[in-house]
């Protein structure tokens, strides 16, 4: 079976083109993703770059920051981005002392009084470049809740999806963290002067895969990514399957979903079960009965939360990052992801979905409509807000 999406519609439509030859793994199990990144920021040799909306104070954030101020004594450069609002309430201290390491700081998104709207638009990326060969992007953030490790006990982390590149794509990934580095007043840095580690393919997944970055930090970024996730629903043939921690459609986006199934596609959403703004997944709940009624299979993830976002489309073009579906994601805030398009890696990706589903309950449109009237008058408030989550 050949693959109904081609690079060169991809290209076309999101006005960028795919970096072949990089080796991909494919990380969502339990520690896997914060093993991978601590053992890689452990080997760094010239450059660590860092990029996240959150960036905690507690255990895991402590640890880390152990770690930078190691390697920034043995002489790696370390640049750290950070959202303003992401790691609002984190002291001062903490910050001054990553610096007196050497460490280089900068804020994304900082509130300005002349224009206190651009505060709602975040810096949601995250992505960590290490000596220009090799990145991780992905749903978590620097703190214990994506871990799982609460005050003195460990448990069961957030459910999240990451990955972890090697190769060409990695330079053009650090562009987009430069160009972020540059704009808010950083000084410039550069791959040029940095000791050569040599290309490694530690990929535990095997390979070399074509790949495309979707990093959107503008409004026509944004419509670039809308863009191209409108014409990858529209386009699919077989199935669709969305795993999202929020979701909040718009009309284009239902209408879109409805459109596909009527072609015979299955869709499948993944939705938390429990979620850590319960506001968002009342309004999400306002939309089931529309998307039940247009044959959309929904599912709520069961244990800890899903905080996840992938977008799989006909087992073979596969979107991995931080950008959820919903109306801050793909409207306001900058995210960033990465597109593959490959049959052997969108079958992994199809696997975890379908573990996923395993702990998932089904939401049946018969059981749906007896839900309690309580539960109806709130999905009814907070999807009034749906703009504002």
């Amino acid at each position: 079976m050949g693959l109904t999406f081609e690079k060169s519609s991809i290209e076309r439509i999101y006005h960028s083109h795919f970096i072949d030859d990089n080796a991909v793994t494919l990380l969502y199990k339990g520690n896997e993703s914060f093993d991978a990144i601590f053992n890689s920021i452990e080997e760094a040799r010239g450059l660590i770059a860092l990029q996240f909306y959150i960036f905690r104070n507690d255990e895991t954030g402590t640890e880390m920051a152990g770690l930078l101020k190691k390697k920034a004594k043995e002489g790696v450069k370390i640049y750290l981005l950070h959202d303003h609002f992401g790691s609002l309430g984190i002291p001062r201290d903490f910050w001054n002392d990553l610096k007196t390491a050497g460490i280089k700081i900068r804020v994304s998104r900082p509130f300005k009084w002349l224009s206190p709207l651009y505060y709602a638009h975040r810096d949601h990326r995250k992505l960590i470049i290490i000596d220009g060969v090799k990145a991780f992007t992905g749903g978590l953030n620097i703190a214990n809740e994506y871990r799982g490790f609460h005050r003195k006990f460990k448990t069961k982390g957030w459910r999240d999806t990451g990955i972890m590149l090697e190769g060409p794509i990695v330079p053009e990934l650090f562009k987009t963290f430069r160009i972020t580095w540059q704009a808010l007043g950083g000084s410039p840095i550069s791959l040029a002067d940095l000791p050569s580690p040599g290309y490694r393919n530690t990929s535990s997944d095997g390979g070399l895969l074509s790949a495309i970055p979707i990093f959107a930090s503008s409004s026509r970024g944004r419509r670039g990514m809308r863009k191209l996730l409108y014409y990858s629903i529209n386009h699919a043939r077989e199935s669709i399957l969305l795993t999202t921690a929020y979701f909040t459609p718009s009309r284009r986006m239902m209408d879109a979903l409805e459109g596909s199934v009527k072609r015979g596609v299955m869709v499948k959403l993944l939705l938390p079960g429990r979620s850590d703004l319960p506001a968002v997944q009342y309004a999400a709940k306002a939309f089931f009965t529309r998307l039940l009624n247009g044959g959309i299979k929904i599912y709520n993830y069961q244990g800890e939360v899903l905080h996840a976002k992938s977008y799989i489309f006909d087992g073979c073009w596969s979107i991995v990052g931080s950008a959820n579906l919903d109306f801050l994601s793909l409207r306001w805030n900058d995210e960033g992801n990465v597109g593959i398009l490959d049959e052997g890696f969108g079958k992994k990706m199809t696997d975890v979905f379908e573990e996923d589903l395993k702990n998932s309950i089904e939401i049946r449109k018969d059981e749906w409509i007896k839900r309690p009237l309580l539960e109806q008058l709130k999905e009814r408030f907070f999807v009034l807000f749906r703009r504002r989550f």
